[in-house]
């Protein structure tokens, strides 16, 4: 049952709601859900539910009618994020696991470490004991496995997950991984899942061959019984009559997942398909469907892998999966974060050589804004959200130490530069550390129970109005009026409550302040997309740097540009961005603002970096990331 209270509820009647769950034996969890304050419980603690609703403090008590209590959605209405180490799994950022489905040898598992760590594999995965058809297949290296793997954490910073098939191996277990797998053939091994749940770390868990979603959720019901939350989910196909592929992969239970429970889903393609040319086409529908990751089989010699080399990809064709996953996470509201555990760790080392203090990033407008989105998207959990009143207040605010990062919108696919912003960057001595792009779809929000037709005033930021200009060309008799941002556009029409107001922005800013979609994806063109900066005062380690920004002007003299331009073209580096801005108190002269594929700063560029500023006036380099 879920127990919501009272706003106005009192700690000592929130202390005696508690008491009778604890006397009655009830598990429980309190829960906040847009603001409210709610207790979900299993079992009734010897009382009926009526008992419940007459406390003090309750406003309400909903029955929970699923077998699964613990993971069910209504007893925990929000996503649960799973935290392994600086990796949060279930969040903004896809969490791709990586690596050979068996430990073999430490060359063979340090080379394909290696190389999934540099396409962008977060979590590496290998197996230590391997239940297998055949008694006479390799069943793992066991301790000696666990301790290879223990060493790939340690060299590359990436957590590990294997698979655990006993109750015995749990004590090996603990000392050396991240995240325990509970395999498919173990999905209904309830004394394992009791085993795991008693541990405390993270579990994934596979759908077993046969096993319904039901069944599936059921025994990650044992896991949270014991105590343990740390629950991810791993569809890996079903078997039926299909003899074309291993298994059949059910892409339809991510969104069924999604619906049922709280828990992050992941999706393994490999053991799915059982065929390399199938992995990638998979891989790329599980994202498009809303998976919160995938587990991928590498090898860097699939031939002579010792179990599922047919399904293994090499490290190549891993890479390119990962760089087509960095093209189609946006267009789900997530994103591939190439840079995911450098940058984590270098916010770690900043936040230690600060005294343990958190570090904070700046960005415009409310809560809900999609500039507070990229700041979640691009920073995860490990920074503090600071809304600030205008652009320059941002730039002020990173330039004073107030906070260490910005999170700068400079241009949309349809609406063009944020040209204030460019201005902003030649004006302060900040540095562009990284970017982030963001799919931006656009609803008209109002208030629950409002007509479209009784409408008369909308609030968003000028730049939206032209971003949905055919929608409200329709609706030709409205008043817009600008405000500063998205989110707070929807918080100024819930606090005046006037149903004939509206306003444009996105879902979580409808979520947070209760509002009701209106009218969804509104945008005139779907191909809506926002790249934002992030600024800081020094450059930050973030992976390999591959692009760069900067700023020139060059002398008003016929053919001055063309040089400057010939040198890059000479240098095969390409050019992503070219714009010009006036140079201010200077009438007819202009800066140009130049993207460009490549890092700058490196050693190897020295030459090139030489000719450009013997070709220009000025030369500043914005960052390289």
């Amino acid at each position: 049952m879920l127990i919501v209270l009272t706003k106005d509820i009192t700690p000592q009647q929130k202390n005696a709601i508690l008491s009778v769950l604890r006397e009655g034996n009830a598990m429980f969890r309190e829960i906040t859900d847009a603001g409210q304050s709610i207790i979900g419980a299993t079992g009734t603690a010897g009382h009926d539910l009526s008992y419940f609703r007459l406390l003090p403090g309750v406003d309400r008590v909903v029955p929970v009618d699923t077998a699964f209590k613990l993971v069910s959605r209504q007893l925990h209405p929000e996503d649960s994020r799973v935290k392994v180490g600086d990796v949060l799994v279930g969040g903004e950022r896809i969490v791709v696991i990586a690596g050979p489905c068996a430990v073999e040898s430490r060359d063979q598992v340090m080379a394909i470490a290696r190389e999934v760590r540099r396409y962008g594999a977060v979590l590496f995965r290998g197996g230590a004991f391997k239940p297998r058809t055949s008694p006479y297949s390799f069943q793992g290296m066991g301790e000696d496995g666990l301790k290879i793997l223990a060493e790939v954490k340690q060299v590359f910073g990436m957590p590990v997950v294997t698979e655990i098939t006993s109750p015995a191996q749990a004590d090996l277990v603990m000392k050396y991984v991240d995240v325990v797998q509970i395999g498919a053939r173990n999905m209904q091994n309830f004394e394992l899942l009791k085993s795991v749940g008693r541990l405390g770390k993270p579990v994934l868990l596979k759908r077993g061959l046969s096993a319904t979603i039901e069944e599936w959720l059921m025994s990650a019901e044992y896991i949270l019984a014991e105590g343990n939350e740390n629950v991810i989910l791993c569809e890996r196909g079903i078997r039926t009559f299909e003899p074309y592929t291993r298994n059949t992969l059910d892409l339809s239970a991510i969104p069924v997942i999604k619906k049922l429970t709280h828990l992050p889903v992941i999706i393994d393609p490999s053991h799915a398909t059982g065929s390399r040319e199938k992995v990638s086409p998979m891989a790329r529908a599980a994202v498009a469907a809303g998976a919160d990751g995938l587990m991928i089989e590498v090898h860097n010699d699939p031939d002579q892998a010792t179990s599922d080399g047919a399904q293994s990809l090499y490290p190549e064709q891993f890479g390119h999966l990962m760089r087509d996953l960095y093209v189609i996470a946006p267009v789900v509201d997530k994103q591939v974060d190439f840079g995911y555990l450098d940058k984590a760790k270098t916010v770690e080392g900043m936040a230690r050589a600060a005294g343990g203090k958190g570090r904070r990033a700046a960005f415009l407008g409310d809560v809900g804004s999609f500039s507070h989105k990229a700041c979640e998207q691009f920073f995860g959990d490990q920074v503090e959200p600071l809304p600030v009143e205008s652009f320059r207040g941002l730039f002020e605010a990173v330039k004073s130490e107030a906070c260490d990062f910005g999170i700068v919108p400079l241009e949309n696919s349809l609406a063009g530069s944020v040209h204030e912003n460019y201005d902003l960057l030649l004006e302060y001595d900040l540095r562009i550390v990284g970017e982030i792009t963001l799919r931006i779809r656009h609803n008209l929000i109002g208030h629950p129970g409002a007509r479209v037709d009784d409408i008369r005033r909308i609030y968003s930021h000028p730049q939206v109005f032209q971003q949905c200009r055919q929608f409200l060309e329709r609706h030709g008799n409205w008043d817009l009026v600008s405000v500063t941002d998205t989110a707070r556009a929807v918080r100024h029409i819930k606090e005046k409550g006037d149903a004939a107001e509206a306003a444009i922005a996105g879902k979580d800013a409808a979520a947070l302040f209760g509002m009701t979609l209106l009218e969804e994806s509104i945008e005139t063109n779907p191909k809506n997309f926002t790249r934002f900066v992030i600024i800081g005062r020094e450059s930050m380690r973030n992976g390999d740097r591959k692009k760069s920004s900067i700023i020139f002007s060059t002398g008003n003299q016929p053919g001055s540009l063309f040089r400057v331009l010939k040198i890059f073209a000479d240098s095969n580096v390409n050019l992503v961005k070219l714009e010009s801005r006036p140079i201010h108190g200077k009438p007819w002269e202009y800066m140009f603002y130049v993207d460009l594929e490549a890092d700058v700063e490196a050693p190897d560029f020295g030459e090139i970096r030489m000719q450009l500023e013997g070709s220009v006036e000025y030369l500043k380099i914005l960052g390289s990331y």
